[in-house]
């Protein structure tokens, strides 16, 4: 019978599997045991032998020369092979010990810190912010540098934190981080309804895409001036309407800054997958630093350090002691702003009269 041949096209991604280190094509399913053998090194055993993994944390926004930096790291000591994490770090794959240490020297000296691993912080994800994005309420890149120079002995160490820290960063409410599911999560808000250029709005904007897009039904149209007009009491402040019409300005200097959300996390190791919650529900713009941003996440990092035991995560602490006692612990004042009214979340309300302090 004759072996069936296909033809190769460009259309879609090719197999993932064609891209493995062969040490890993070879322990595929059959992986024995991984070991943390220094922060940001990992090594995996399997009976075809061992990987060794360095891993080093980066900006994101990577410029060409920088890539081509990590590829002349990886030609060098790893035959080629490397990979981005989810989170943003590089990692550079070998199956000889004795190139470990070199890749780390020469990726410090290059100026990017090795770390992530084991019990701690991992690069910041994070969306466009200012640099890409048109509709932020505040930027990414600006505030990710801040948090991460003021955690950074929590990046390059593995046994300081009770459990790995997961911090995200979305510079607007439509979420392209993981602001939802990270332990810390910092989001940009506005908080005025958009200003509307009736003239710009008429030239550029077909009315009903922009009255449709709304997903609380603010935006209707407005005849008069053969344009829209905003309910602001339904107004959420999302910026989607921004996306279909420049004439929907929704950027504010003095009333956009932004939020901290905790407790969210993916893992299901020992307790559900959990979402975040607000807990701070504004703090100003206050570039380049973001001193109140970068102060606020520092004290939750600390309190949970101090409070949570050994392989805790964040919002399982929280759990445990009761959201009562952290906001107890730490000092953040609580508003009605913080409860979960959202209708349809039944499952979330608080239906319990014990309180836990």
């Amino acid at each position: 019978m004759a072996t069936e041949v296909r033809a190769k096209t460009d259309q879609g991604p090719i197999n993932y599997k064609d891209q493995l280190h062969p040490m890993v094509q070879a322990n595929y399913g059959k992986w024995e045991y991984h070991e943390f053998p220094k922060p940001g090194v990992l090594k995996h055993v399997g009976p075809a032998g061992t990987l060794w993994t360095v891993r080093a944390g980066t900006p994101r926004l990577l410029s060409v020369d920088s890539i081509r930096d990590f590829c002349d790291v990886a030609d060098k000591y790893c035959d080629g092979y490397l990979r981005f994490t989810s989170r943003q770090n590089i990692e550079f794959l070998t199956d000889k010990e004795e190139n470990v240490d070199p890749i780390i020297k020469e990726v410090t000296e290059l100026g990017y810190s090795v770390g992530g691993t084991k019990n701690a912080l991992t690069s910041i994800v994070h969306t466009q912010g200012w640099v890409h994005c048109h509709t932020p309420a505040t930027d990414a890149s600006g505030i990710v540098k801040a948090v991460m120079d003021d955690l950074h002995e929590y990046f390059v160490n593995d046994d300081e934190l009770p459990a790995k820290l997961r911090i995200s960063m979305a510079c607007c409410l439509n979420m392209c981080g993981a602001a939802h599911c990270s332990d810390i999560a910092i989001v940009g808000i506005h908080r005025v309804a958009p200003v509307i250029d009736h003239e710009t709005v008429r030239k550029s904007s077909e009315i009903p895409t922009l009255v449709a897009c709304c997903p609380t039904g603010a935006i209707r149209p407005d005849p008069k001036n053969k344009s829209v007009k905003v309910v602001e009491e339904r107004c959420m402040y999302c910026g989607n309407c921004y996306t279909m019409s420049p004439g929907m300005k929704i950027c504010d200097a003095e009333n956009d800054g932004l939020a901290i959300m905790i407790g969210g996390k993916v893992s299901n190791a020992r307790t559900n997958p959990e979402f975040s919650r607000m807990v701070i529900p504004f703090l100003p713009n206050t570039p380049p630093r973001w001193p109140e941003c970068t102060e606020a996440i520092r004290h939750i990092v600390e309190c949970w350090k101090d409070g949570a035991k050994k392989g805790e995560r964040l919002g399982e602490w929280i759990q445990r002691i009761g959201w009562e006692r952290f906001f107890s612990v730490t000092g953040i004042p609580f508003s009605d702003k913080l409860i979960d009214d959202y209708i349809f979340s039944r499952e979330t309300f608080r239906t319990s009269a014990a309180f836990k302090y």
